[in-house]
């Protein structure tokens, strides 16, 4: 949609077509802004993003190999190797498809702990995520 260019002259007319009509302009705009500022300031803290953390498969490696991370961080490994590979916790608790070149997969830590993973692939691969508060 292509809106008017509204220029100096064209603003004040509207501004004082405003106020001919009983239309307060600027206390009223204030409060509206300050209504508007305090419900995204409620919406931010009700709907906080979650973290999100970019892992590289690159050179048959995880990089970083290990890392630690808060709960509810979503790590997302992603296989710049022309090889496939994968990512398989020794828990089992996640699992990824092969992963052919520019793939990904993600993973949401819910919990505390320490998770070591694996290329099923290639064993030789591994990484740990410790998860703590």
């Amino acid at each position: 949609m292509r809106y008017p260019k509204i220029t100096g002259n064209t603003a004040r007319r509207t501004i004082a077509g405003a106020r001919r009509r009983g239309i307060r302009i600027g206390s009223g705009v204030a409060a509206a802004a300050l209504v508007a500022l305090g419900a995204l300031a409620l919406h931010a803290a009700v709907a906080a993003p979650t973290a999100r953390i970019d892992l590289a498969i690159d050179k048959f490696a995880f990089a970083p190999k290990e890392i630690t991370i808060k709960p509810g961080t979503t790590i997302v490994w992603t296989n710049y190797d022309e090889a496939p590979h994968t990512v398989v916790s020794g828990d089992k608790s996640f699992v990824s498809k092969g992963l052919d070149t520019d793939d990904r997969f993600e993973h949401t830590f819910e919990r505390e702990g320490d998770f070591a993973y694996i290329c099923s692939v290639h064993p030789f691969m591994t990484g740990v995520v410790h998860v703590h508060e």
